[in-house]
């Protein structure tokens, strides 16, 4: 079984909860929006701490670090099994200076040509109502989790 686990960054703005999520590159989830979005996350590694490698794939991610209290908000299992552990942590952002690590695969499939694609091709802050409609289903648990939490 696949695990992973991820960072959901947070931010009170004087009417709202606002939590960054994050779009995977690569034409396949080109043109998907609903339930294509996702906390930054990864899987970890043999040996790894969880949180560190929450923290790693946020920076390999986004580009960026993230200092700041580390608010476990404990795992999800996703519809293919994947478990997923997260944690809350309060910042902020420039969404615009994302720069993301990428990967390879085989475009056009059967092609045999290998083309490279970022792992994630955009960032935003959503309100948290608007995250719950663009994030993964499974991963909707770990965003009312975070809402308990900010309460």
């Amino acid at each position: 079984m696949k695990t992973s686990a991820g960072l959901i960054l947070y931010r009170k703005t004087a009417d709202q909860l606002e939590v960054l999520l994050v779009h995977p590159g690569g034409p396949i989830w080109a043109k998907r929006d609903a339930g294509a979005w996702s906390i930054p996350k990864g899987e970890i590694s043999p040996g790894e701490e969880p949180l560190d490698a929450a923290q790693r794939e946020f920076a390999e991610e986004l580009g960026s670090t993230i200092q700041g209290i580390f608010v476990p908000l404990g795992s999800i299992t996703q519809k293919g099994g994947k478990v997923v552990h997260a944690w809350a942590v309060e910042g902020d952002l420039d969404v615009k200076g994302v720069k993301s690590n990428t990967f390879s695969m085989e475009w056009p499939p059967r092609s045999g040509g290998e083309q490279e694609f970022p792992e994630i091709d955009r960032a935003a802050f959503f309100s948290y109502d608007e995250a719950k409609r663009k994030i993964n289903p499974a991963q909707v648990l770990l965003l009312d989790r975070l809402r308990e939490h900010v309460r």
